[in-house]
């Protein structure tokens, strides 16, 4: 009878300690499920920190690269989102420290904006002195474009004043002459006879002209080619240069003027043939050209 007892106080002794021993491992199975349901979110968590990260990064990025000029602040901002970026993947997932790294996420959105306006602001102000160099270039182009036609202008101008004031020959005539024992100059178509030739030209009026002392080349060619007389050189500024007879020289109050001159026979007599005589300006432009023969 005793030992009936025993047999079914152990039996219920046993049945607790089954009924302890299922509870704890459903309580276990239910921690372990719990504490995996819980890991999980927390790396669901930390992988939506880490991806607002990059986007913000990339936002970055994109200012960076539109910028014309490089940003200190944005590159620094960006590195500084890099670095958490990698504090972020590095960390053990616990629900103080994703709190934490998520209320850093909202400040740095906040700078975002921050700096992002500031970049606008910079932008428009940038794009707005380009479209005043833009203009004043333009503007100065312009300018330069007008003062050349100016200069074009002048140029042709005082081309054509230069030309306009330029003394010119009415007349030119050339005679061989014999001087009689009575001083008296005749005209004489002989070699033989011939003594000297008077150079004579009409100097056209001029009101452009500046008046003053005028100095004129008389170039005598005979029927050789040769220059009469000493054969003197002048040269212009141009390089131009020409080798004449005689100089003649004459005060021009821009009137009609007539000069003459003389240039003496060679040694010896003229030789026969044709003979060419030239009148040059003082800038060594040809005024006219007068060709005769002597018998």
């Amino acid at each position: 009878m005793t030992e009936t007892k025993n047999n079914n106080g152990l039996k219920v002794i046993a049945g607790l300690l089954g009924v302890i021993l299922l509870g704890t491992i459903i309580y276990t199975v239910s921690l372990y499920q719990d504490k995996k349901k819980t890991t999980q979110q927390l790396t669901q968590e930390k992988e939506l920190v880490v991806e607002d990260l990059n986007s913000l990064k990339s936002e970055y990025d994109k200012a960076i690269l539109e910028s014309n000029a490089t940003n200190e602040e944005l590159v620094a901002a960006r590195d500084n989102i890099a670095k958490y970026i990698d504090s972020v993947k590095n960390m053990k997932a616990d629900i103080a420290a994703l709190s934490r790294y998520r209320r850093q996420v909202s400040v740095l959105k906040a700078e975002r904006e921050r700096l992002l306006r500031q970049v606008d602001s910079l932008t428009q102000s940038n794009t707005l002195l380009a479209m005043e160099r833009d203009s004043t270039y333009a503007e100065l182009e312009k300018q330069t474009v007008f003062n050349d036609s100016l200069v074009v202008q002048n140029t042709q101008l005082a081309d054509a004043v230069e030309r306009g004031s330029a003394l010119n020959l009415s007349s030119f005539k050339v005679d061989a002459v014999k001087e009689r024992s009575s001083g008296k100059l005749v005209s004489t178509s002989r070699a033989r006879a011939t003594d000297k030739f008077k150079v004579c030209f009409t100097v056209a009026d001029n009101v452009i002209a500046e008046a003053g002392d005028r100095e004129f080349y008389i170039e005598v060619l005979d029927p050789q080619g040769n220059v009469l007389g000493e054969s003197f050189t002048k040269s212009n500024e141009e390089g131009a240069s020409i080798t004449y007879s005689k100089a003649t020289n004459f005060y021009y109050e821009n009137n009609d003027l007539d000069v003459c001159d003389y240039i003496n026979k060679p040694s010896g007599d003229f030789p026969k043939g044709n003979y060419m005589v030239n009148v040059y300006d003082d800038k060594l432009k040809l005024l006219g050209t007068s060709k005769f023969i002597l018998k």
